[in-house]
């Protein structure tokens, strides 16, 4: 058993969001030492990592709560997994894709200014741009 502070480390989280998880019932609430102390045991502090780890893959709160879910469901279908996997997979692709057009649009606004002493810039005209409204 460790005290929230070394499972917060321990996980790679602040210890306001290991509360904060707590708090909203992502993952159990914690057992209290004798003088008050949340304890966290090898096995919370895992599930603390699956859920950074799914954090990090962008992953909503109601989603980690549906794969950690089916983390602790041993007789869980890999599908089901594959569904929710896939589904952010594809949210990802679709980040990329807008992500690569604003890349291209502002390559092309900083290949067209010249970047002189002269008050003309592609840039802030291209920033200035808007499509007129039908």
């Amino acid at each position: 058993m460790m005290h929230i502070s070394a499972a917060a480390k321990t996980a790679e989280l602040p210890v306001k969001t290991v509360r904060y998880y707590a708090d909203i019932g992502l993952v159990s609430a914690p057992e209290r030492s004798v003088a008050g102390y949340r304890t966290y045991d090898e096995s919370a502090v895992r599930k603390l990592v699956f859920v950074r780890r799914a954090r990090e893959f962008g992953f909503s709160i109601d989603e980690c709560r549906e794969l950690l879910s089916l983390y602790e469901d041993q007789n869980r279908s890999s599908a089901d997994v594959k569904r929710i996997a896939t589904k952010r997979l594809e949210e990802i692709a679709e980040k990329q894709r807008e992500l690569q057009s604003l890349h291209d649009e502002l390559a092309h606004l900083v290949d067209a200014c010249k970047g002189d002493e002269r008050p003309d810039c592609p840039i802030i005209d291209g920033l200035g741009w808007v499509v007129a409204s039908e």
